[in-house]
């Protein structure tokens, strides 16, 4: 009798070799290529249907899309360092910030003018969610800016 498992036998799918790219694309390149193949079609069929003016314009800025997507395609990603992209970086923690302080003056504004009738308890009852999403964006922005703060600077040559 046979009491040897022929689940351990190898199989032919073992030695699977998957088919590798001919070419790596570069994820911009994608971008444009992907962006191009649902805009194209849709500038198409919506194009008839819209009055003449705007059909115009219409063609206009998705010729400028497509020009945009061309030189956006040329950039070469791994050519961007780090430190050229700290402005950026500071730039969007600002902006956390900004909107987050901007979006509760808002909602004090809104609830101190047209919602007077609610006690300050029941304000924060009922928009506390609102509340919460504008302090976690404004917090978002100063971790951002923290981790900014707190990131080596590249270190400058001494001319001689």
């Amino acid at each position: 009798m046979d009491f040897e498992s022929k689940a351990n036998a190898p199989t032919p799918t073992d030695n699977i070799e998957f088919a590798q790219p001919t070419t790596s694309r570069k994820p911009l390149e994608l971008l444009r290529d992907t962006e191009a193949l649902l805009r194209r079609p849709t500038v198409a069929t919506l194009s008839p249907i819209l009055p003449p003016k705007l059909s115009n314009k219409f063609q206009a800025t998705s010729s400028l899309a497509d020009d945009s997507f061309k030189e956006l395609a040329e950039i070469d990603l791994d050519s961007i360092s780090d430190f050229e992209l700290r402005h950026a970086r500071i730039g969007v923690g600002l902006s956390f910030v900004g909107f987050g302080a901007l979006m509760i003056l808002v909602l004090l504004l809104y609830l101190n003018t047209l919602r007077p009738e609610l006690s300050t308890g029941e304000q924060i009852r009922q928009y506390w969610y609102q509340y919460v999403l504008f302090v976690s964006l404004g917090v978002t922005g100063m971790f951002m800016l923290g981790r900014e703060a707190m990131r080596p600077m590249p270190r400058r040559r001494k001319s001689k």
